[in-house]
């Protein structure tokens, strides 16, 4: 992508790779290194930053423009998902560490998805995933995009997304997709 631009706005950005909250000022010069999900990642003078859906505008992109549907095939969705967690793991096709251009799904990263309901009938996706890194500091952000983007279905009453280590990621948890798109097969 790489376009260059001015900020429109002040907006709240995540720094990457620790994960800290920072302001980017109104006029700052930033270049789009990556558009997926609908969060950028942008190149500033002191680094990298991720910024959040609800403030592409900051960007001087339309947000409904911005919005895109991810195809719902991947050789890590198991196949015998009913059709509430079969929803849950397309929306985390549209999560992505700021720093890989694959979704969290293709990437492996996704070790377990099921969808609960209590008594009363309420839904409750729970959702076990792991990062390529333990260190890594997008590790809460990039768990809480996922909740969000669970809650986004209707019939999504609660989401959990536990960080867990065990087994410890390794590139054969990719995806073929995951890996076609990385350029390793």
């Amino acid at each position: 992508m790489h376009s260059s631009l001015e900020l429109k706005r002040e907006v709240d950005a995540v720094q990457i790779p620790s994960g800290d909250l920072i302001k980017l000022p109104l006029g700052m010069k930033v270049i789009i290194t990556q558009s997926l999900g609908g969060t950028y990642t942008v190149a500033t003078d002191f680094g990298l930053a991720r910024i959040q859906a609800g403030d592409v505008d900051a960007l001087g992109i339309d947000p409904e423009a911005s919005k895109k549907e991810q195809d719902s095939s991947s050789s890590n969705i198991p196949g015998d998902v009913s059709d509430l967690e079969g929803q849950v793991w397309n929306q985390l096709k549209n999560v992505y560490d700021p720093e890989i251009p694959v979704n969290i799904v293709d990437l492996g990263l996704v070790y377990d998805c099921k969808v609960e309901a209590d008594a009363e009938g309420k839904n409750k996706a729970i959702v076990k995933m792991t990062l390529t890194a333990p260190g890594c500091g997008m590790g809460p952000t990039i768990a809480a995009d996922a909740q969000s983007r669970i809650m986004t279905i209707e019939d999504m009453d609660d989401a959990a997304v536990e960080l867990v280590w065990d087994p410890a990621w390794n590139q054969g948890m990719i995806s073929i997709e995951g890996k076609m798109k990385l350029g390793m097969i």
